[in-house]
């Protein structure tokens, strides 16, 4: 089974990264490899509104965005981590996701959505964010929610933590590691 993360936050071992990692570690008892994308060190271009993948459901702009376009089509789980701010997914998050406008062109346009393959399709959304207010989780997940089904993965589960701001304080959280880490396994788990 192909899993694949990304991870869009910019702060190394932040809260999202632990989150992400015992996640990761849920999904490895599988036995399944894991390759993840830290998206705040890809040189990736946001998305230019050109058309270039209107007719073909191509992205024209050659950049590292490449490599996440032939990892999305060939994995049967998907794995987002991002942090919430402004009440919305980081902007690394959120560039590579606008450059997913190519998978739509393919998919609503050209009718040819991503196959299932084998195991299908599913996913995980894993936030973290400082605010108390619910209103950053329906933002972060309505952008989320949009993004899996244009990559054809049409069931994910979300796992959100909110008043964990401080580097490292989703340590202190009494149950955030614990689920992270059941979270991975339930992915992979046919």
């Amino acid at each position: 089974m192909k899993v694949i993360a990304f991870l869009g936050s910019p702060r190394k071992d932040g809260n999202t990264e632990l989150l992400l990692n015992e996640a990761i570690k849920g999904v490895k008892v599988s036995g399944s490899a894991v390759q993840i994308f830290n998206l705040n060190f890809m040189r990736i271009s946001p998305c230019q509104d050109c058309g270039g993948c209107d007719e073909t459901g191509k992205c024209i702009v050659e950049d590292e965005m490449s490599q996440i376009y032939n990892a999305i089509r060939t994995a049967d789980r998907i794995i987002l981590a991002s942090p919430i701010f402004f009440f919305g997914l980081s902007a690394q998050a959120k560039i590579m996701i606008d450059r997913c406008q190519a998978f739509w062109c393919e998919k609503y346009l050209l009718k040819k959505p991503i196959p299932e393959g084998k195991f299908g399709r599913k996913g995980l959304l894993l936030l973290v964010g400082g605010m108390e207010k619910e209103a950053g989780i329906k933002c972060s997940e309505t952008t989320a929610r949009a993004f899996f089904r244009t990559i054809s993965v049409p069931e994910h589960k979300t796992l959100s933590f909110l008043g964990i701001d401080a580097k490292g304080a989703i340590l202190g959280h009494p149950t955030a590691l614990k689920d992270a880490y059941e979270a991975g396994k339930e992915l992979v788990n046919i």
